[in-house]
């Protein structure tokens, strides 16, 4: 029996039919060329991070346990030093006290702002997380609390930048603006590096002091540039998504100008502190091993994200971005209609996991979020988003998000496995 024959059978024993394995065959045909292009991608990234690594001098000593107050975190300090050449700013807060991406956001927004300062997203609506952060939704400890006023640039019917409503709502008391680079729980496109520098000169020139943000969350290493080599003064993000590389355990990073990231640190801290403490306690082979894998984890979420942007576009079902758009960071959105696609869909990425494949992911309110949710992930890092994932909330248009995948392979398997309840469960009815 040769390899080929093995590996189907394989697939067959996990539960992947021959009609499914068939047509997923099919569909990868059309993408060699699209794949070699993401290798390619990989590889810059690559060199870029080893690049930064060695002109940190990393070494062996970074790597050594610091506690306590973490005065003087040699290994903390130089990663510090490597995201800042990565991300070409003057300065970086790489910590693992910060818990997630939203806990890095809104870090930064409540060092960066004060009371009577304006935010504005001139991305649209925010993340639903950030809803109450910000104070849109009622919550304890908002920016609204703090008297900090908020704003909101819808985007046109295209899913671009309106440029004459975003010059009209900023004003004297605009301090911030925030542009969210993936799309959230929306069905629009994410931008593209490109794109978020043309807003961000268009803002710029209209009053040149305001601070840009940008959530760079699922966008690090898709592109070979990052929203800070466009004029970016701020780039946040988490570790347990693309920079992480899934060997990150926790943390979240901030990139940019040295003055806001020293506010950061602050606020992270305390005023007097700053960088000066916060132990690594003993996550730094972790944080610079991921960091060094991350270009190739992104690759291969990449073509995940391809991968099944092309199997559901060819079975009729709406997708954001389409079977052959430019990438721009690795979530992929598939709208259904109806809970039961959305439900069908997150019970074969659970299926597929290596971690908890046993269970049946089921819709739940979640913190944070005005709706119930399904969230799918057999996980090595709780709630790893770079790890295959898959979520969604549970209201119209009943899309789900599909992400991550630490090795093409398994992105694979757990496209396969979605396919497969859809199509037992008769949502997908034919396979052609």
């Amino acid at each position: 029996m040769d390899l080929l024959t093995k590996t189907i059978s394989l697939y067959k024993e996990m539960g992947i039919s021959e009609e499914v394995y068939a047509f997923g065959t099919k569909i990868l045909e059309s993408l060699k060329e699209r794949f070699d292009d993401i290798d390619k991608m990989a590889e810059y990234n690559q060199l870029k991070v080893v690049n930064a690594m060695q002109k940190a001098r990393v070494g062996a000593e970074c790597f050594n346990y610091a506690s306590g107050y973490g005065y003087n975190d040699y290994g903390r300090d130089t990663l510090e030093q490597v995201y800042a050449n990565v991300f070409h700013t003057e300065d970086a807060l790489v910590r693992p006290q910060i818990t997630c991406g939203t806990h890095a956001l809104a870090l930064t927004l409540s060092a960066n702002l004060r009371p009577g300062d304006e935010l504005i997203s001139i991305a649209g609506k925010p993340y639903d997380t950030l809803e109450e952060v910000i104070g849109i939704r009622k919550s304890m400890g908002s920016l609204a609390e703090y008297g900090v006023t908020y704003q909101q640039v819808d985007l046109l019917p295209d899913g671009s930048f309106d440029f004459a409503s975003i010059e009209k709502a900023i004003s004297e008391k605009t301090k911030m603006v925030t542009i969210q680079r993936s799309k959230g729980y929306q069905t629009r496109p994410s931008f593209s590096v490109d794109q978020i520098g043309e807003a961000i000169a268009f803002v710029k020139k209209v009053k040149p002091d305001v601070i840009v943000m940008v959530d760079n969350c699922y966008g690090e290493f898709v592109e070979e540039k990052e929203p800070s080599d466009v004029g970016a003064d701020l780039v946040v993000g988490s570790l347990i998504k693309n920079p992480g590389g899934g060997l990150a355990p926790i943390g979240g990073y901030v990139a940019g100008r040295k003055d806001l990231i020293e506010q950061c640190a602050c606020r992270l801290t305390s005023p007097g502190l700053g960088k000066e403490v916060g132990a690594s306690l003993g996550v730094m082979q972790s944080f610079y091993q991921g960091f060094f894998l991350a270009p190739t984890v992104v690759a291969g979420a990449l073509k995940g994200a391809i991968f099944a942007a092309n199997i559901y576009e060819k079975l009729g079902f709406g997708v954001v971005p389409n079977g052959t758009e430019s990438r721009h960071d690795i979530i992929q959105a598939v709208t259904f209609g109806t809970p039961e696609g959305v439900i069908a869909f997150c019970e074969g990425i659970q299926a597929a996991a290596p971690v908890d494949s046993f269970a049946r992911p089921v819709p739940g309110d979640m913190p944070g979020y005005d709706s119930q949710v399904i969230m799918a992930a057999g996980a090595f890092v709780q709630g790893s988003s770079i790890e295959l994932s898959a979520d969604g909330p549970i209201k119209p248009p009943y899309a789900v998000y599909f992400q991550g995948g630490l090795t093409w392979e398994h992105a694979k398997l757990g496209i396969l496995m979605s396919l497969e309840k859809l199509y037992e469960a008769g949502i997908v009815k034919e396979l052609s």
